[in-house]
Order: C-alpha cells, then structure tokens, then sequence
C-alpha cells in the first residue's frame, strides 16, 4: 500500500449493519475531519492528473466533497452530478440499476465544453452502476472520460467490470 491508502485505511471506520442488516458502511467522517489527512488525499489525487485534465466532475454528495477541492487544486472548474430532479434548466439523465431498483442521475446539458477531458470522483467504487451512469452523461454532454478516481473500492463486488476501458484508480481497495 502507498502512504495515501495506508492514511485512508487509518482513518475510515467500518459501522456494521448500516444502512441495513448485513451492510459494512465505509464511513469517511474520521478522514474528512483530519483536516492534514483530506489535504493530503486530496493533493495526492490532484498531482496525478496535473495538466491531463479540463474539469472534475464529482458524483453527490461524497464525490462533491472530494472533487471540488481537487478542481480547486488543479485550477480547473467543477461539475456536480445530481440525483434526480436537484439541477436547474436543461438536463440529461441517465437511470441505473440498484439491488432495490434503478435510480437516476443528472447534469445539466451544458456542463461540459466539447472534447473536454473530465476526471470522475467518487468516494467509493461498489457495483459500479453509478459511476458508469455518470460516464453516460459525460460523454453524451460531449466530454471524454479521462479517468476515474475512488477514495474506497470495494474489489469484491467487481465494479471496476462496469467501467471498461477506463482508466480507474482507488487509493485503497478492500
């Protein structure tokens, strides 16, 4: 593990049977309150797309906590993706599957200039259906994928199968 994944695995509790039986939510309230630890996260995810990217999309609500200070980091501009009917004016959406049923996420139809090249965050990488919605909508809004950021993966539910031919990282991978 590098020294980023050993300071995340430090500071992310496992809370057991939340939000339902048999669910070990990976809560990142113990990161985020570390204010040299997030900096530290965050100038980690940052140096890695140095001048490869044009904008940082972050999906809600903890991928809006860790992508809008890395766009900040990077000098580059953010673009939130939202549940469902959150977003002003003219949008596009893109329905997923969930264990339960499906749910939907949004942008807003000009959110991203043509070509442009978007790094993705989330906080953790599960199924995949989410992440893969929201690389529908950056592409349909004419952007280019460039790559995938995680702070958490969760490498047995092979999520990483739902985004193929992207580039995906995770800092810690459990």
């Amino acid at each position: 593990m590098s020294q980023t994944s050993d300071l995340v695995a430090a500071r992310v509790r496992d809370v057991p049977d939340f939000p339902k039986p048999g669910i070990v939510f990976k809560d990142i309230a113990p990161l985020l309150a570390d204010g040299a630890a997030f900096r530290s996260l965050v100038d980690d995810i940052a140096q890695r797309y140095t001048g490869q990217v044009d904008v940082v999309a972050g999906i809600e609500a903890r991928g809006f906590i860790f992508g809008a200070p890395v766009a900040l980091a990077l000098g580059v501009g953010f673009v939130p993706i939202r549940k469902a009917g959150k977003l002003p004016g003219d949008t596009i959406a893109s329905t997923y599957s969930l264990e339960y049923g499906s749910a939907e996420v949004e942008v807003q139809s000009d959110a991203f200039a043509s070509g442009a090249r978007v790094l993705l965050i989330d906080d953790v990488l599960a199924t995949g259906g989410t992440a893969a919605a929201a690389c529908d909508l950056i592409e349909r809004g004419g952007a280019k994928v460039s790559a995938i950021e995680f702070v958490i993966e969760l490498g047995f539910l092979d999520g990483r199968d739902r985004l193929p031919q992207r580039p995906v990282n995770a800092i810690l991978t459990v």
